[in-house]
């Protein structure tokens, strides 16, 4: 017998429906649907309760290659969690932009670092576009977290994208008002969220 026939079989003979089936193991309908149709496997979390719940060897669920396979498909998962982590911890950090001596200023025919609040001789419209795209891009990582801890692993590739279009267009318009330093920064971020969305796309 098939896992797929197994897990239906189990649910079944406890005259459980998908949806009820799936509050008790604390998963969605469609992760369930997605077992029984033989399109996916429980996390080992998920196959640890399954086998308390219903007092069921994992080891007569599944093969050892299964196993396997969903130890690795775990493992995928979790690394994939933790770039989304990483990915919006960058996002956050956007925000210290503001505050950091990154922007230059003359004085005297002195060059400073000083910060975008310190920054006088840059017109009102182009700071507050960068002061808005920071907040932006705070709020944006904020909500990546909440959307990881959620699982809504497509809104949330989306949100990235839309971040990375972000820093794109701050690295354009830094290169147009000339602060090196802080195009600098952001290119360094951006090159790191390219690289952990790719990695990502790939597992």
């Amino acid at each position: 017998m098939e896992f797929c026939e197994k897990i239906k079989k189990i649910r079944t003979d406890n005259n459980l429906t998908q949806e009820q089936f799936a509050e008790k193991l604390f998963v969605s309908r469609t992760a369930v649907s997605k077992w029984e149709s033989g399109k996916g496997y429980p996390s080992i979390d998920s196959l640890k309760y399954m086998s308390k719940l219903f007092s069921i060897s994992i080891d007569n669920l599944l093969s050892s290659e299964e196993i396997l396979d969903i130890a690795e498909q775990d493992k995928q998962q979790r690394l994939k969690k933790n770039n989304g982590f990483i990915f919006s911890a960058f996002d956050i950090l956007s925000l210290f932009m503001i505050i950091l001596p990154l922007y230059e200023s003359t004085v005297n025919n002195y060059i400073y670092s000083v910060s975008l609040f310190a920054k006088n001789d840059l017109f009102n419209y182009i700071k507050i576009t960068y002061l808005v795209s920071y907040i932006i891009l705070f709020i944006i990582g904020i909500v990546e977290i909440i959307l990881n801890l959620l699982g809504k692993e497509k809104i949330q590739k989306n949100l990235n994208i839309i971040s990375l279009l972000i820093h794109l267009a701050l690295i354009l318009f830094f290169i147009m008002t000339k602060e090196p330093y802080a195009c600098s920064l952001i290119f360094i971020l951006f090159v790191f969220k390219s690289f952990l969305l790719f990695t990502n796309e790939k597992k």
